[in-house]
């Protein structure tokens, strides 16, 4: 069993689901008393955050270069970055990092290919909805992605960063985000694009496939591990 190297934090909401995946997915697959073998480092959000919001990604992409080093010396054989926008950072960080990285989009893609669907809607910050560094990595599968306008995206953004990454959960913005999903026509799923959405929507509150990015990249680290 290979050791998963967990870079979270970002925010710890969704690093906790990504610990309490891997490890129990682990269990399923092998029985027993078995769990992950892993070694997380979790950097401070509110720094990261601060810095996104300033479009300062070069002071980001150190704090991350760091917290990978850490991540290698600790004796992860590979690392998950636990967070959809940071892999924005990625081409910047792998240089300085001599273990692979297990990419979440590449992931996801392969989930949606392997159902046979080739439209969905992307959902996530500003960041990853807007900039091509996700949906590029989509289109490479043949997958065409479809965003919401700019108030949804506006909505989903202020609802990701001031709502579920401290987390909460409203069924206010459970309303506004399946409202989003269901106005868009002609789609054969939604990924959700940022690691805490899956807090608000799950598979069965929508008629169409979900791709919950975080259950997907958990996943797929453990069969990696194994």
């Amino acid at each position: 069993m290979k050791t998963i190297g967990l870079l979270g934090g970002m925010s710890w909401e969704s690093s906790a689901t990504y610990y309490k995946i891997i490890n129990r997915y682990t269990n399923e697959l092998l029985g027993s008393q078995n769990s992950a073998k892993s070694v997380m480092v979790t950097v401070n959000f509110e720094e990261i955050e601060k810095l996104q919001h300033c479009g300062k990604w070069d002071e980001a992409t150190q704090i991350l270069i760091k917290a990978c080093q850490d991540l290698q010396n600790g004796g992860a054989d590979f690392i998950v970055i636990c967070t959809n926008t940071m892999h924005k950072l990625l081409p910047k960080i792998s240089p300085h990092v001599d273990v692979p990285f297990l990419h979440i989009a590449e992931a996801t893609a392969r989930e949606i290919v392997k159902d046979g669907n080739t439209k969905v809607l992307l959902l996530g910050t500003k960041f990853t909805m807007q900039e091509d560094f996700y949906k590029r990595v989509l289109e490479d599968f043949d997958i065409e992605v479809v965003v919401p306008n700019q108030e949804d995206m506006e909505t989903v953004h202020k609802v990701i960063y001031n709502e579920l990454c401290l987390g909460s959960v409203k069924d206010s913005s459970k309303k506004a985000f399946k409202k989003i999903i269901n106005d868009t026509q002609n789609i054969e799923g939604v990924i959700l694009g940022c690691t805490e959405i899956g807090m608000l929507i799950k598979q069965n509150d929508l008629d169409i496939k979900v791709y919950d990015t975080t259950i997907i990249h958990a996943k797929e680290a453990v069969r990696m591990a194994l």
